[in-house]
């Protein structure tokens, strides 16, 4: 193991049902950029489908350190230009 294990988190991503096209379900297609950029700084991520609409939560040791609403991440991409995306993964840097 390297001397950076400990800054790389277990990190839960839960995630509710949200409307698109006028159909409410669980879709993970808005969590890519997301999963890309916790993965691409050595995170682990498990994800969680909570039945909490239009909502994604970031928990690291049990303690909730980020929400949003679902609708405002990015669909698809890596997401490098979402700020939303940005401001998850310092928020679980500063978990530690």
């Amino acid at each position: 193991m390297s001397a950076e294990m400990p800054k790389n988190a277990h990190v839960v991503v839960q995630y509710g049902p949200y409307e698109a096209c006028g159909v409410v379900e669980s879709r993970t297609s808005r969590l890519a950029g997301l999963e890309a950029q916790l993965t691409s700084n050595g995170h682990t991520i498990e994800l969680q489908e909570v039945p909490d609409w239009n909502v994604v939560r970031l928990i690291v040791n049990g303690e909730n350190v980020y929400k949003c609403d679902i609708k405002e991440l990015d669909y698809g991409g890596d997401g490098k230009l979402d700020p939303l995306c940005l401001q998850a993964v310092a928020a679980v840097l500063k978990a530690y």
